[in-house]
């Protein structure tokens, strides 16, 4: 990886929301945050896994480097010690084998390179999400084009370990053209880590599974899965910090569906559907769905109006209210994310090769620009780290 030298804050002992070794970093601490960008390689522009220094001061994005030599590494998750990186690589065939793979990376959280740990089968063609259980011991990842997922369980030295559990989602839904089989899109953890929901645009579920760490493990649940609008497509899904509620974008119908979340079930009861955009867009569909650290805000990315959709959260029902948008200062805004502090999100504009920078308003969550949109190739995803 080529790297600049990074600046080594003095006495900075900072975590992500997590709680990565230690306490939230602010603005007050004149703390660095790493960015780390995943992209599609697939048109030529993109390298690999980008890093940047992210200042929590000035919202200033800085370059690193790009970690080379990995087809569509398109999402990325962070191991919750900070020491690791994983990455999906997003293809229907690796290692000369059909399906996809998942990357294991040690992370220096001084210089952000990444060094290659192992790579294991997804099980599974196209894998487009990949995510980390709370105590270490899972990766998870959603394999889009075969409809499936996977749980790996991770090595103490940060490697992955063959699949413990390889599960296809079976059935279809309503629009014959996108819904015709199984596409998983998203497995999440639930806050108590007891279970994982996996979010399958072709069937307008949400899957649910109950999570062992210890053998790495997913089986199903009863109830076992949380239902969506019909040819909604639920794509990507978060939890309210308050563990009491959860929600799902639907990528097909451009909409956020809000649910009741019953942590002792593990049951996800349909509160309210509501759109993402301000009038009817030919073409759009939803992406990336967050929700604040705050619990206030819920944002989520429309493709086509190229826009955040802001929603207000009632934090006694859970149910949203629109209020606004801000477009992303590109195209096809495929994901986003939220600094674990809570005072930025930055936008990934995939079709114009760029990232944006919003400051966020603490009191109503309405997004303000910060400088000029970042030069960063076919970015698909942004996650963040604690510098050293």
């Amino acid at each position: 990886m080529k790297t600049h030298r990074m600046i080594v804050l003095a006495g900075l002992a900072l975590a992500l929301a997590t709680g990565w070794l230690g306490g939230t970093p602010t603005a007050a601490d004149g703390a660095e945050l790493l960015a780390y960008f995943g992209t599609n390689t697939g048109s030529g522009k993109s390298k690999g896994i980008y890093c940047y220094r992210f200042d929590l001061a000035s919202g200033k994005l800085t370059p690193v480097g790009v970690t080379e030599g990995i087809k569509n590494p398109t999402f990325l998750t962070i191991h919750p010690s900070g020491k690791y990186l994983y990455a999906v690589s997003e293809v229907t065939d690796a290692s000369g084998k059909a399906g996809g793979a998942v990357l294991a990376f040690s992370l220096d959280r001084k210089t952000g390179q990444l060094t290659q740990l192992n790579h294991q089968s997804s099980e599974g063609a196209g894998p487009c999400h990949v995510s980390v259980d709370k105590t270490g011991k899972v990766a998870m990842v959603a394999n889009f084009g075969s409809g499936s997922i996977a749980s790996l369980p991770i090595n103490a030295d940060g490697s992955l370990a063959k699949a413990a559990s390889a599960i296809q989602h079976e059935g279809s839904s309503v629009d014959p053209r996108r819904q015709a089989g199984p596409h998983a899109h998203s497995v999440n953890v639930s806050p108590d880590n007891r279970f994982a929901v996996a979010a399958d645009l072709g069937l307008d579920k949400v899957l649910i599974y109950k999570l062992d760490p210890a053998k790495g493990t997913l089986t199903a649940n009863e109830p076992a899965f949380g239902k969506a609008i019909a040819g909604g497509g639920p794509r990507h899904f978060a939890f309210h910090p308050s563990g009491r509620f959860a929600y799902v974008c639907n990528e097909i119908k451009s909409s956020v569906t809000a649910f009741a979340y019953d942590a002792e079930k593990g049951s996800l009861t349909e509160l309210q559907t509501i759109t993402t955009l301000p009038e009817e867009t030919t073409g759009n569909s939803t992406a990336e769905i967050q929700v604040h650290p705050s619990g206030k805000f819920l944002y989520c990315s429309n493709r086509g109006h190229d826009s955040l959709a802001l929603f207000t959260i009632d934090e006694k029902t859970g149910k949203l209210t629109a209020n606004g948008h801000q477009k992303t200062l590109g195209r096809t805004p495929r994901n986003f994310g939220i600094d674990p502090t809570g005072a930025y999100v930055i936008a990934c504009n995939q079709n114009t090769d760029n990232v944006a920078v919003f400051k966020v308003d603490p009191a109503t969550g309405k997004l303000t620009q910060v400088g000029e949109p970042v030069s960063v190739p076919a970015p698909v995803c942004v996650k963040f780290l604690a510098a050293e």
